[in-house]
């Protein structure tokens, strides 16, 4: 079981985020608080889970989170800053709407631009290690998954009920048969040999 707490004694809210590969679609993440002592042998890397589990550990950590709040950041956006600071955005945009302020930020990975005074702890693979950021990967992922099932239907033939934006072949053969959308990241590479497609 992963760990309830990093053991700070302060309040922690654990922070990931979703769709940083993807060629089309926001970033979205999510700030989750827990409490100090929570358990939940299910919770875990939300890319090692089923849909139908992701779906319902999603409901029973808005059920049992002090507080969470899950942002998007545009593709747009995406474009004018790149994916690692729009990525930043996102969890500092998340913990911003946190109705009770955290005390210590815990980051899943290796790289995190510091939020306003608030002392953060980066830690690789950290959705795998504590439950609040396994909260926040199971938030962030479940809501943009949704989004890119929603955008499939405006934008149909590119897969995204399936690969939600992600690289697959798939998703690459139709950017070549179909052109790109408003909502394809401009500044990725959208093709191996990326050709001038706007």
């Amino acid at each position: 079981m992963l760990k309830s707490s990093f053991g700070s004694g302060k309040i922690e809210a654990g922070c990931d985020e979703a769709g940083r590969g993807p060629l089309a679609g926001p970033v979205v993440a999510a700030a989750v608080i827990m409490p100090a002592d929570y358990k939940n042998p299910d919770l875990n890397d939300s890319k090692k889970l089923t849909k139908k589990v992701l779906e319902n550990l999603e409901i029973q950590v808005k059920r049992d989170a002090i507080a969470y709040e899950v942002v998007e950041v545009s593709e747009t956006e995406i474009d004018e800053i790149n994916i690692l600071n729009a990525s930043f955005l996102a969890m500092h945009r998340a913990v911003d709407r946190l109705k009770i302020k955290p005390e210590l930020l815990l980051i899943d990975g290796n790289r995190f631009k510091p939020y306003a005074s608030i002392p953060h702890e980066c830690i690789i693979k950290g959705d795998g290690k504590y439950m609040s950021i396994a909260a926040a990967s199971i938030l962030a992922k479940t809501h943009r998954d949704r989004l890119m099932t929603a955008a499939a239907e405006q934008y149909p033939g590119y897969g995204w009920e399936t690969n939600a934006g992600y690289p697959t072949k798939k998703h690459r053969e139709a950017i070549k048969k179909l052109g790109v959308t408003p909502l394809h990241r401009k500044s990725f590479r959208l093709l191996p040999e990326q050709t001038e497609l706007f």
